[in-house]
């Protein structure tokens, strides 16, 4: 019987522990929820009023400007967003919780799917959990990809260099485009539109080419995060 009771009791903390995931969860589903609906009350009442917070645009507000932001949508948008991948981890009566933000679109009729990545900080004060920290990242997603005619891929094949110790070729099999690095294993590149190819799985960066007067490619600048590297063609 004691056995069976100290194994009961300990138990206990993780039970409680699994109870708050939920309930932090949930109220984090609710904040959402009440951004499509324009509901601020929901979130005066979660936040606590010291809290702080980073936007996916980088932009830092307070709770006072928080609050203000959430109002009812234009006429012609309405949207959902779905908190996953959860995951919590509990320091005392603080939080932090890592979580997926779904959002799914509909703007004047088109659909648009967007992906973001947040970190919450909360507390639990009196008994009340309240958010004291929101920090958000847009998560970049592939671009559509387009077609291009043999000539137009034919012209990007070449050899391309950055630096006396970096070079970069593009070739062509099978009708498809592939890249490498120093020698390096090929990976596929993939069209944005005329001139401007990606490399799949790798959203942040553009390969944007330059022609001459003549239309022939002279070489590229790789974009990445508004910076960018030249590469001249070498042949």
């Amino acid at each position: 019987m004691r056995r069976w009771l100290l194994a009961f009791l300990a138990l206990l903390p993780v039970a409680a522990r699994a109870d708050d995931g939920a309930v932090l969860k949930a109220k984090m589903q609710a904040l959402m929820d009440a951004v499509g609906a324009g509901d601020a009350k929901v979130w005066s009442e979660t936040l606590d009023p010291r809290f702080a917070m980073i936007d996916e645009a980088g932009e830092v507000s307070d709770y006072k400007a928080t609050v203000a932001q959430i109002a009812p949508l234009p006429k012609g948008i309405s949207g959902v967003i779905e908190v996953s991948e959860w995951k919590v981890r509990f320091f005392g009566d603080t939080a932090v919780e890592t979580h997926l933000a779904d959002e799914r679109e509909d703007f004047h009729g088109q659909k648009l799917h967007a992906l973001y990545r947040a970190t919450g900080t909360w507390h639990k004060e009196k008994g009340r959990w309240k958010l004291i920290g929101l920090q958000t990242i847009a998560l970049r997603q592939d671009p559509p990809a387009v077609a291009l005619e043999g000539a137009l891929t034919d012209s990007y094949v070449g050899r391309y260099r950055a630096a006396p110790d970096y070079v970069y070729e593009i070739s062509k099999k099978d009708g498809r485009l592939y890249g490498s690095s120093n020698g390096g294993a090929a990976v596929e590149l993939k069209a944005e539109l005329a001139d401007v190819l990606f490399t799949p799985g790798q959203p942040r960066s553009r390969k944007i080419f330059e022609r001459d007067a003549a239309g022939a490619v002279k070489g590229f600048v790789s974009r990445r995060e508004e910076r960018d590297v030249t590469f001249t063609r070498e042949k």
